[in-house]
């Protein structure tokens, strides 16, 4: 059995019982029921996915994949394809956003070389390379299927590594000079709506960019004709290295009953597709803040999925999942600290 199929093997429904010993706990804190809101339904997805009607957060690590995209030829992006392995190096020697983002929420980082263009040597870079960028999609499918697969397993293993080193949640981070052209396409592939409602201006793109943008992604998934109902056949033509890299971390998370924190626009393709491979997935996922990406709010309505910011981010890098371990940590400590009823002393109210 291939590590993919082991994987999704692996993924099961929430634990039931944990989530109603944990609704029980809550309801005897006090304070009115349900009065926490997001908080409440944070500890009893926790508990599910844990098993633990008292989930505790021990150790949070950001999974940052990257990989360049042939497709940057097309003009898509703001900013020139070098900047990726630039910004790599910016987070391993700790001075960008997600950097000090992931300080606050005391979450470590890992960044994985999973498809840049070049070479770039750090000793604390995970080098996973499947290969050198993908291809230009807009003249045949962006890797080959045999391709996608490695690197979702290569996502898999690296989720399984933090795993194995006491990560107890994970959070998703991606770099990719053009990478939301490749996410567009993967939301208009799976939903079919209208182009306009996909693509976004990235890194910052003006009008006649956007424009352009747009009209690349139409022409990728004409000449690739992707199947909407085979998710890594999505994932080859259209797809990205990294984007296929956090697919396999959220499933990797998934299948070892670890929540996964879910970013911004690029790591909800990478949703997407993990929750078209494998729908249970789909319950291990938190989702962090909506993206300004225009598309990113459709992505989250197709996975269901809810999230707790709205902070008119879209930097990626894993930023807004970080921001959201704040919160996800507060729901755990409620869960813990706060005093039942009777230990306190107080009056249940009148039924």
């Amino acid at each position: 059995m291939s590590k993919l199929n082991e994987t999704i093997s692996r993924i099961t429904d929430l634990n039931k019982e944990a989530i109603k010993m944990a609704q029980q706990h809550l309801d005897m804190l006090t304070k009115p029921q349900g009065s926490l809101g997001v908080l409440e339904d944070i500890v009893k997805q926790l508990a599910g996915i844990t098993g633990n009607p008292m989930p505790k957060l021990e150790k949070k690590v950001v999974i940052i994949m990257a990989g360049d995209h042939g497709v940057v030829e097309e003009g898509i992006s703001a900013f020139p394809q070098e900047v990726t392995p630039q910004m790599v190096l910016n987070f391993l020697a700790g001075g960008a956003a997600i950097n000090v983002l992931s300080r606050h929420a005391g979450a470590e980082i890992v960044c994985c070389d999973i498809g840049i263009a070049v070479d770039v040597e750090h000793h604390d870079l995970i080098v996973r390379k499947v290969r050198r960028s993908t291809n230009n999609m807009t003249k045949g499918p962006a890797m080959s299927r045999s391709e996608a697969i490695k690197a979702i397993e290569v996502g898999i293993e690296v989720a399984e590594e933090q795993i194995a080193k006491g990560a107890s949640i994970l959070a998703t981070g991606d770099m990719g000079i053009g990478n939301t052209t490749p996410s567009s396409a993967i939301l208009k592939v799976f939903t079919g709506c209208p182009i306009e409602k996909a693509v976004g201006r990235g890194t910052g793109l003006n009008d006649n960019g956007l424009a352009r943008k747009a009209m690349v992604i139409n022409r990728a998934i004409e000449i690739n004709n992707p199947d909407p109902e085979d998710p890594i056949d999505v994932l080859s033509k259209v797809g990205g290295l990294e984007i296929a890299g956090l697919a396999g971390v959220i499933l990797g998370g998934a299948a070892h009953k670890i929540p996964v924190v879910i970013d911004g626009f690029i790591s909800t393709a990478a949703a997407m597709i993990a929750g078209k491979i494998e729908p249970k997935a789909i319950n291990y996922m938190i989702a962090s803040h909506v993206s300004e990406e225009p598309g990113h709010k459709l992505m989250l309505e197709t996975l269901e999925l809810y999230p707790m910011l709205h902070m008119k981010m879209r930097l990626g890098e894993g930023t807004g999942a970080a921001l959201a371990l704040h919160i996800i940590d507060a729901a755990t400590h409620v869960q813990s600290e706060m005093a039942t009823f009777e230990s306190a002393g107080v009056a249940t109210a009148k039924q």
